[in-house]
């Protein structure tokens, strides 16, 4: 730990905040360094809870299923920007119900009429939908009450901190080089923000490995319309064809999204490697470093669950 005995957290993204958040309601002193406050690629996330393309399954299935819980409670808080949202994911071919669907109680598979045109397949549920912004500062505000303490500077090297701090590595896509791992990739998600013209359920197709997403999460006044999955690249600039192919797909399912009033635009890069990494590493000569990165595009969907693990090997540990 450092001098003043806090355990040091990289990251101030969803996993980092979550896991700073968790650590001292645990009793640990905890201080944050990121370069960006919140994190970007954390704005950017549609936010629908559900594991997408990420791995070890028994694993994320554990941890999805913590942060469901977590999210069904915070739900009940309107400052904490979570709603239990009902909607349809649907596919253009047969598509078996996703591994996850047994969290869900209310789970099914929709009939025909409830189908848009040209989709054979889809299944209807509930689940937390999340308003990131919002979510982000609910966080970070619940952190500082709870006694964190937060720096914003980069973090290029962990020989920039003391040897004898415990750190947590939450830093996304700086997460690799900090721990020389280069298995992280990026993948590029693009959203598009428009005024909502009415729509209160959300919709997401089930588009496989595609980098053209279809999906549009409600969220009030506003409603978030989805997007690319870029694999490999990391830049964060808006790409206004890409926007525009993203409303066109999204009016395309619903008619009323084609004129709705652009608003903003979201550009963030998933930090993604073939499995989630939350372990222990130690150090030659140096206190224990955590990790809690690769979450791809389930950053939101698992970060109560891996924070609580971070949590409860530190606490074991310190």
């Amino acid at each position: 730990m450092t001098a003043n005995g806090d355990i040091v957290i990289i990251g101030a993204g969803v996993t980092g905040l979550t896991t700073g958040l968790t650590l001292l309601e645990s009793g640990h002193p905890v201080h944050m360094i990121a370069a960006e406050i919140p994190g970007p690629t954390s704005i950017a996330a549609g936010a629908l809870w559900g594991p997408y393309l990420v791995e070890p399954w028994p694993k994320v299935r554990r941890w999805s299923n913590e942060s469901l819980e977590a999210f069904r409670s915070l739900s009940s808080d309107p400052a904490s920007g979570v709603r239990m949202v009902p909607g349809i994911e649907a596919a253009r071919n047969p598509v078996p119900a996703p591994e996850w669907s047994g969290l869900l109680p209310d789970f099914r598979s929709c009939s025909t009429q409830e189908l848009p045109p040209g989709f054979v397949e889809g299944y209807r549920f509930t689940a937390p939908l999340i308003d990131m912004p919002a979510y982000l500062d609910y966080l970070l505000r619940r952190y500082e009450k709870a006694g964190g303490t937060i720096e914003q500077r980069e973090i290029n090297s962990l020989d920039e901190l003391d040897r004898t701090t415990t750190v947590v590595n939450c830093a996304g896509m700086g997460a690799g080089p900090l721990a020389s791992d280069h298995t992280v990739r990026p993948i590029r998600g693009q959203h598009v923000i428009v005024e909502n013209p009415g729509i209160t359920e959300f919709f997401s197709e089930d588009t496989g490995l595609s980098p053209d997403l279809v999906c549009f999460y409600p969220q009030g006044k506003t409603i978030v319309l989805g997007g690319t999955a870029i694999d490999g690249e990391p830049s964060l600039e808006t790409d206004p064809a890409a926007a525009a192919a993203i409303v066109q797909r999204c009016a395309a399912i619903d008619p009323r999204l084609e004129k709705a009033r652009v608003l903003e635009h979201r550009v963030g890069t998933r930090p993604t490697r073939p499995e989630v990494r939350v372990e222990a590493e130690q150090r030659d000569g140096a206190a224990l470093l955590f990790h809690n990165y690769g979450h791809g595009g389930a950053g939101v969907t698992l970060s109560w669950g891996c924070a609580r693990e971070i949590t409860a090997m530190i606490s074991l540990h310190c």
